[in-house]
């Protein structure tokens, strides 16, 4: 089944069973008030409080998104504070769970309450929020849909199926910009694509109408392109100047609640993550650190992970900025310089960073594979392999690890080495996605590089069978049966 087709069903289904969702403005005084306590008690890092809460609220209110995304916010926090901090699953970017579908339709209430179950265990359960997706979809709720396909999105950006499905889900609930920036994302990938250049195309149509209001009845047309870009200021205006006042409310609410609790490191969080949202990643920092110099900061693992996180994404911030300068100034040899290094300091800092988690949790295996794929990046072949190695015995990255072992062993023309990893990562995958076209591929090519063009031919055909346009699979083929 073709992933525009499944984002097709989810939203074909809610023709005929639909609930609206609703803004927590909507629902009764009561419930209000139990949600404006969970967004306080959120703030404060009481995520029991929250997640009970919003689950009371969620079982008579489904359709309440704002109600279902402060949920989400809690679950994460909750989960990121017992593991350390670390939330391991996005390294990979492979998954094997199918995108389930039909006995939502049926029964869409029941699947409804077995995905919120699934992701109270797991906020990261892949298959859960596609479950969530679905039962959605059944039920009518747009936006909950789309908001569930972003979930994933965030754990698997490179899912090409979700992406489109996301793409698709937010044409349908009349959102053509992000449905253009998912067709976008999508095409970075693979150029070609012809699912994603459909929905480009459908969702700039979609947006020219709705800019400039060609859906409504006409009047003086020149009246409306002279005010639409003074409306799209003033709006995005009004949003930045809320967006920042309420910031700066919970920054400094944060920070008189460190003056008076001085012991509670989540006070400290909060300030950080108040400084974070402004964009102030320096003194974001200097909070964290603040909290790790407090007795019982300096064993939080958390905190730990947060510092190193942080620090990264200072380093990022000045790549941007120095990639920024470069593109204004293509031809400045010093910008280029600077560039140059800045880059060079941000991978040996990354590089530092992960060698250092993985010799504190040496059991982590997707630190160990993350270690890989820099060391890889870097041509540390020998070093790499040792940690795909180690990686490999970690269920969520073991697919991960053994195409990082595979490509370690063809950079060493040890390509019987390289073929014996790439078949084993095949056969632990069922479906044709993405990410097992690509294994596939390399495993052809191992065999055309060890001279044996039939076993390649069969692996490239298996390809070429569903996607003929993948890499050059079309001129592969054509130019072994030219031989023939």
């Amino acid at each position: 089944m073709s992933p525009a087709l499944t984002a097709s069903r989810i939203v074909i289904s809610l023709r005929s069973n639909v609930m609206p969702e609703i803004l927590v403005a909507s629902l009764d005084p009561r419930h209000q008030k139990l949600v404006e306590n969970a967004r306080v008690a959120l703030d404060r890092g009481n995520f029991d409080y929250v997640i009970e809460v919003t689950s009371q609220v969620l079982t008579l209110f489904p359709g309440c998104l704002p109600v279902r995304k402060l949920q989400r916010i809690a679950q994460v926090r909750q989960q990121r504070s017992r593991s350390g901090g670390f939330l391991g699953r996005t390294l990979s970017g492979l998954s094997t769970a199918p995108f389930l579908l039909g006995g939502g339709r049926k029964n869409p209430d029941k699947l409804l309450t077995r995905a919120e179950a699934m992701l109270a265990k797991d906020p990261l359960n892949v298959t859960a929020l596609k479950l969530l997706a679905e039962a959605a979809g059944a039920l009518g709720l747009l936006e909950t849909v789309a908001f569930a396909l972003d979930c994933v999105r965030e754990i698997e950006p490179e899912n090409r199926a979700n992406l489109l499905a996301l793409g698709e889900a937010w044409f349908a609930v009349g959102k053509p910009a992000e449905a253009l920036g998912i067709a976008d994302e999508i095409l970075r990938l693979k150029p070609t694509d012809v699912d994603a250049q459909a929905l480009m195309r459908k969702a700039s149509v979609a947006k020219t109408v709705t800019d400039h209001h060609w859906d409504q009845p006409r009047t003086d047309f020149r009246e409306k392109l002279r005010d639409a870009d003074q409306a799209v200021s003033l709006e995005q205006s009004a949003k930045r100047v809320t967006g920042d006042i309420m910031t700066q409310r919970l920054l400094d609410e944060a920070l008189a609640r460190v003056a008076k609790e001085p012991d509670n490191l989540n006070h400290y969080r909060s300030v950080a993550q108040a400084y974070r949202q402004q964009g102030q990643l320096n003194d974001a920092l200097v909070w964290i650190r603040k909290a790790r110099e407090q007795p019982i900061g300096k064993a939080d693992a958390a905190l730990e992970k947060q510092e190193s996180e942080l620090a990264v994404a200072i380093i990022q911030e000045r790549v941007r900025t120095a990639e920024a300068a470069v593109a204004l100034a293509p031809g400045d040899e010093a910008l280029a310089a600077d560039l140059e290094a800045t880059r060079r300091e941000y991978k040996e800092f990354k590089l530092a960073e992960t060698k250092r988690t993985v010799e504190r949790y040496p059991n982590d295996y997707p630190v160990r594979h993350a270690l890989g794929v820099l060391l890889l990046e870097l041509n540390q072949v020998d070093s790499a392999i040792a940690q795909f190695q180690q990686a490999q015995k970690g269920p969520t990255v073991r697919v991960a690890a053994l195409v990082g072992l595979g490509r370690c062993f063809k950079m060493k023309r040890l390509y019987d080495l390289a073929a014996a990893q790439f078949i084993l990562a095949k056969t632990e995958l069922t479906s044709l996605d993405e990410i097992k076209k690509e294994i596939v591929y390399e495993l052809g090519c191992c065999y055309e590089l060890m001279s044996k063009p039939d076993a390649a031919m069969v692996e490239f055909k298996i390809i070429y069978s569903e996607d003929i346009g993948f890499r050059d699979v079309a001129v592969k083929i054509n130019l072994f049966y030219s031989k023939a």
